[in-house]
């Protein structure tokens, strides 16, 4: 029988991430409920989808008053694994989106620490990055065994991306991010997500080329 986890699609574990961040945001402004439509508009979608993503969680809609914010909020981090949980993060790459993803503090507040970041630049080898000391690429599989690492980002070249990736699954890393334009492979056991930001733009400029020209207002 398949757990709850399990069961929920993977568009609506994005989207209960969202409604999460944004009921923390409402809970810390002193919103105790909050109505499936209000929700909705907040991120864009409608109150429809709002209750059938919602549904995976449980029953927390209250007649004539909505979501009780406190409750949901702690429910989906519960559902989501994030509640009262560290998860220990290994970054191999400490370039410009290295650094940035290191500086990020919401990745702490949500329960994502950095353990172990390293680079194949010797110069950056030892320099300290947000109060993570960069180590040499050679050692990430002993550092992340070491750490004992839930979770690997890759922001490598494409053309090292796949080596970099075994050593993070050799370290006992069983979830990676990829940022790096390159395809994976990963056995069964190792969940991949693929962050393609240049994918991402061709989308957004298909878009835009497919849009009629503005014409300039008359003078």
């Amino acid at each position: 029988m398949k757990s709850l986890r399990h069961s929920i699609p993977e568009a609506s574990v994005e989207r209960l991430s969202l409604y999460a961040r944004e009921l923390g945001r409402l809970d810390r402004q002193g919103v105790a409920f909050i109505s499936s439509k209000r929700l909705g508009e907040a991120l864009g979608l409608t109150d429809a989808q709002v209750r059938r993503d919602l549904s995976y969680v449980g029953q927390f809609g209250k007649s004539g008053r909505g979501y009780e914010v406190q409750r949901l909020q702690t429910a989906l981090s519960r559902t989501l694994g994030i509640e009262g949980r560290v998860w220990s993060v290994a970054l191999a790459g400490v370039g410009n989106l290295g650094s940035a993803l290191l500086a990020y503090r919401g990745f702490q507040e949500r329960g994502f620490v950095f353990r172990v970041a390293v680079d194949s630049d010797p110069a950056k080898v030892g320099q300290v990055v947000q109060g993570v000391t960069i180590a040499p690429s050679h050692q990430l599989s002993e550092l992340a065994r070491r750490h004992q690492v839930h979770i690997g980002i890759l922001t490598v070249p494409s053309e090292t991306a796949q080596r970099v990736c075994d050593q993070l699954i050799a370290g006992g890393v069983r979830a990676i991010v990829n940022f790096a334009p390159a395809h994976l492979d990963v056995p069964a056991s190792v969940r991949l997500r693929n962050m393609d930001l240049a994918i991402e733009l061709e989308a957004l400029a298909f878009y835009l080329g497919t849009e009629q020209p503005r014409r300039r207002p008359t003078p």
